[in-house]
């Protein structure tokens, strides 16, 4: 696992080196535009960077080329992780970002307005359930 030091540096590297997807989408999440949500792109969380992600509505936007087909089981793992931190995961292949941008849109959109699942809370002391 890459440390909190070079997951950083790692992230501001695939900032600056951005795919023709992950541009085009970053045109309608930036700003604030969508819903008022603030997004992030390539953000680090635990061991993994996300290509977009809003904090406040606990929402990661994941866009998937090719090389996703060919290891499944890691975006599952990947996804659990984000899921047990309290984030909706959202994926979408890249051609979906050219061919159907307000498809894509309003499915952030959608989940923005009904506000993702709140961050997970501890179970209750054994004995003071409800």
């Amino acid at each position: 696992m890459k440390s909190s030091n070079s997951l950083r540096a790692f992230a501001r590297e695939l900032r600056n080196n951005s795919t023709d997807a992950e541009r085009h989408l970053w045109r309608y999440l930036r700003n604030s535009q969508l819903e008022g949500a603030k997004f992030r792109r390539q953000q680090p969380i635990e061991a993994y960077i996300v290509d977009f992600v809003s904090f406040d509505k606990r929402i990661v936007v994941e866009l998937d080329g090719g090389q996703h087909a060919e290891n499944p089981e890691y975006d599952g793992q990947r996804d659990a992780c984000l899921r047990r931190n309290g984030f909706e995961v959202l994926r979408f292949w890249n051609n979906e970002v050219f061919e159907n941008i307000e498809g894509v849109l309003e499915v952030i959109r959608q989940l923005c307005l009904e506000g993702a699942s709140p961050t997970p809370q501890p179970p209750p002391a054994r004995g003071g359930g409800v």
